[in-house]
């Protein structure tokens, strides 16, 4: 079945610049039987870990990271992109190949004592799922895992996080 889901995954070329390969993932989610693959995959893996909450990030993050937290029975956190989010926010600039960004997570989206997932569609670089990492420390919360349906490993993303924290991708490219 991973098979599968690797051959839905669609190359864009030269989205959203020229030069960049897009791993566009609509055809897993067009797709009931591998979206729910996809998902109870990813939730099979952190079942006992104790999860309390997780966190997707902006914006493809936010679509399997909420299937994801309500499969796990837990609840569901957005971080976005700066200015995003309507309450009192946390932020964490992190660096981008020419420049800077800043995510955010609202001040009272975890608690001390919570166990979090990071979620996101893709790990390429790595900066947003280290700042997201930042920002659950922030709010003193405790980070069990980072987890990703794809990884482009090319990129070294994962050298970016903590490597004492499990990561999990279902993909590799």
């Amino acid at each position: 079945m991973l098979d599968k889901l690797k051959s839905a995954v669609r190359n864009v070329p030269d989205f959203p610049e020229p030069g960049i390969q897009f791993k566009d993932i609509t055809p897993i989610l067009a797709d009931h039987e591998l979206m729910r693959f996809a998902v109870d995959t990813m939730a099979a893996r952190w079942a006992d870990a104790g999860i309390t909450k997780v966190i997707g990030i902006e914006s493809r993050g936010f679509l399997l990271g909420a299937m994801l937290a309500e499969r796990m029975d837990v609840g569901f956190v957005p971080v976005r992109k700066m200015g995003k989010l309507p309450y009192t926010t946390l932020q964490e600039t992190y660096d981008l190949e020419y420049g800077t960004d800043t995510i955010e997570m609202h001040i009272d989206a975890l608690s001390d004592g919570d166990r979090v997932l990071i979620h996101d569609d893709v790990i390429a670089t790595g900066g947003t799922a280290a700042a997201s990492h930042r920002l659950v420390e922030s709010a003193g919360a405790q980070l069990v895992g980072y987890c990703f349906l794809i990884e482009l490993s090319f990129l070294k993303g994962r050298n970016l996080l903590d490597p004492s924290i499990p990561m999990q991708s279902l993909l590799d490219y």
